[in-house]
């Protein structure tokens, strides 16, 4: 079995998962304005400059100390309620319709991100994609985070992920395809055989010249509602065109014995002449 697997932030979506449901967290009082001005900035940043280590790290840390003490299915619960209305507006159009086109093919479509899993997990469900890699915080016996990681899908952690899920599900790396846009996930793109840099940040770019690897530049955020009308007009547009095909083919046949009917029949009046 061959597999996809996508990045999330600027890869699929065009904005960081995280900050995008700022004004959510905002709204359900789980955060304070302050906060929510920083994730904005922060955002901006990551969109300019793209994902530096100590960017992401200095991210990390902050985002776990403010969600320490939250319930975990609450967070998972806000997220579920607002994914369509948050997500599905800035997911790119080309991004969708690789994930289809991976899917046609029998490929087990992957997302992976450094996101947590209450974030990534319903994204993945809603896009209808196979399975999901992301990072898991740790709670407490309460279901509260206690402000620490279990696991960090992050550079060489998202490349031991994808290896462990190829060996436990029988995926064939040398087949499958990794798509990114970020250097902190060189190790993911090398793990497979079909490496593509997306919207690439300047050291990846580099990178992706260096090695000719592909490289793809999605910029038409297209939500899920749309992308599904477009496919159902195609396979209309596919099935109308097939059936007009198989009219004409009709009528051409039918055209043909018409004329083949009519020759017979002269012949057959040559040979026996009605007589008057």
């Amino acid at each position: 079995m061959e597999a996809a697997f996508f990045d999330l932030d600027k890869t699929v979506i065009a904005k960081a998962s995280v900050p995008a449901f700022g004004r959510t967290l905002y709204d359900e009082g789980l955060i304070s304005r302050r906060v929510l001005l920083r994730a904005a900035v922060g955002h901006v940043i990551f969109l300019q400059f793209g994902a530096s280590h100590k960017r992401l790290e200095r991210m990390r840390r902050s985002a776990l100390t403010v969600v320490r003490g939250w319930e975990r299915d609450r967070m998972e619960s806000i997220v579920r309620e607002a994914l369509s209305e948050v997500l599905e507006p800035i997911i790119y159009r080309e991004a969708l319709e690789l994930i289809e086109e991976h899917q046609g093919a029998g490929c087990h479509v992957v997302i992976v991100s450094s996101a947590p899993q209450e974030i990534v997990r319903p994204l993945a469900e809603f896009l209808g994609v196979d399975d999901s890699i992301s990072s898991h915080a740790c709670v407490d016996n309460l279901g509260r985070y206690t402000g620490e990681l279990e696991f960090y899908a992050y550079a060489q952690a998202k490349a031991d992920a994808i290896t462990q899920m190829a060996k436990e599900k029988e995926i064939d790396l040398s087949k499958s395809f990794a798509y990114s846009d970020s250097h902190t996930d060189v190790p993911m793109l090398e793990v497979v055989g079909n490496p593509v840099a997306v919207n690439p940040d300047k050291e990846l770019m580099r990178e992706a010249r260096s090695r000719k690897w592909p490289i793809q530049q999605f910029s038409h955020p297209m939500t899920l509602r749309d992308q599904r009308a477009t496919t159902r007009l195609r396979f209309a547009t596919a099935m109308l065109i097939a059936s007009s095909a198989l009219a004409a083919l009709s009528v051409g046949a039918a055209w043909k014995l018409s004329r083949r009917s009519k020759s017979l029949r002269e012949q057959l009046a040559k040979l026996n002449p009605v007589s008057h």
